[in-house]
């Protein structure tokens, strides 16, 4: 009991941080899905407070229809839509912004009745600050990526769209890593350098990873190339350097995106692999540690399995969500994969 009691740590938090986290989770899915159906840009103007009720008159729904018929994507691609059609994707992105809300609510919240009672670690008070910040930051990223799919383009940037994933994916980890260090307490200076260091840039690998899926989901390339392992019957594609130069190509290249992930899936396959082999013959490492190593390739290996389906088949709606999911995933067991290493 006394133990469970120390002032270093709270399961109540670590209980509340990792809700927060499945949260996030479910906000990235949700956020991959308004995409993948095209709406995103079903609102277009941004009403932190009042846009929470959704239109409740036929005049509202209207009103919203008239906004949305003057942006690009329904003047070129969705002309001809009836009402009843653009409600369908207007509810996508309703929900994707109720759910934003719900989540800042869910995290505020209860950080200030911890506070009040005196229940969150001291050492952890200006973690969960951050993460507050940073939750809020999320909102406003959100906002300046769907604006810039409203004036000469169809879609979002591709590259704000990867900002908007990497940065709910840093509040994800951090919320995770959060929950974490309060779920157990301070850390006892008792680890293997080596094996903690190969933990935080196998982390970082795939997060990396997810900003390139991110890149071909922005830009559409998961719909050609779709062979497997060769694009198109090549090992590298020809269409590699787009006309705007390589650093334009690294961001908008259909060709070059799909090419990256690739190559970076191969990378991470095996550097989760040989880890995961290395850390089971390991006689210095805790068996969770080792565990932790192995069940992250094994994630990497299903993720990858999945990403080669989604890619062969173009796309479809339910594996594109499942791929998404488990990228939030296999990040997830990285992180509390680097959290552990650090630690006996």
């Amino acid at each position: 009991m006394t133990s469970f009691l120390r002032s270093d740590r709270s399961r109540p938090v670590a209980y509340w941080l990792f809700a927060t986290a499945f949260l996030v989770l479910c906000m990235v899915v949700l956020g991959g899905a308004t995409r993948l159906t095209g709406s995103g840009l079903s609102i277009t103007e941004w009403k932190p407070i009042s846009g929470v009720i959704p239109p409740l008159s036929q005049k509202a729904w209207m009103a919203e229809f008239a906004n949305y018929q003057r942006i690009p994507q329904y003047q070129l691609v969705n002309r001809g839509m009836n009402l009843a059609a653009f409600k369908g994707i207007y509810w996508w992105e309703w929900a994707h912004r109720l759910l934003g809300r719900l989540l800042g609510v869910a995290f505020f919240a209860p950080f200030v009745v911890f506070l009040a009672l005196r229940r969150l670690p001291t050492r952890l008070i200006w973690r969960c600050s951050v993460l507050f910040v940073l939750g809020g930051l999320q909102g406003l990223v959100g906002w300046w990526m769907v604006a810039s799919g409203l004036e000469g383009r169809v879609t979002v940037a591709p590259e704000r769209l990867a900002t908007h994933l990497g940065l709910a994916l840093i509040l994800y980890v951090a919320l995770i890593w959060t929950a974490c260090e309060a779920w157990e307490g301070a850390p006892r200076p008792s680890y293997q350098p080596r094996w903690a260091l190969a933990a935080i840039g196998l982390a970082v690998l795939v997060y990396v990873q997810s900003l390139l899926g991110a890149l071909v989901a922005g830009n559409q390339a998961g719909l050609i190339y779709n062979d497997w392992p060769l694009m198109a019957g090549q090992v590298f594609p020809r269409a590699y350097i787009s006309d705007g130069g390589v650093f334009h190509s690294l961001l908008h290249s259909q060709a070059a995106v799909q090419f990256n992930h690739r190559l970076v899936a191969y990378i991470l396959f095996g550097a989760a692999l040989g880890l995961a082999i290395g850390a089971y013959r390991s006689p210095h490492l805790s068996r969770p540690t080792r565990i932790l190593f192995v069940a992250t390739a094994v994630l990497v290996t299903l993720q990858a399995s999945l990403g080669i389906a989604t890619l062969m088949t173009q796309a479809p709606l339910v594996l594109s969500a499942l791929h998404q999911t488990g990228a939030a995933l296999v990040l997830a067991c990285a992180t509390v994969l680097a959290w552990r290493s650090q630690r006996a």
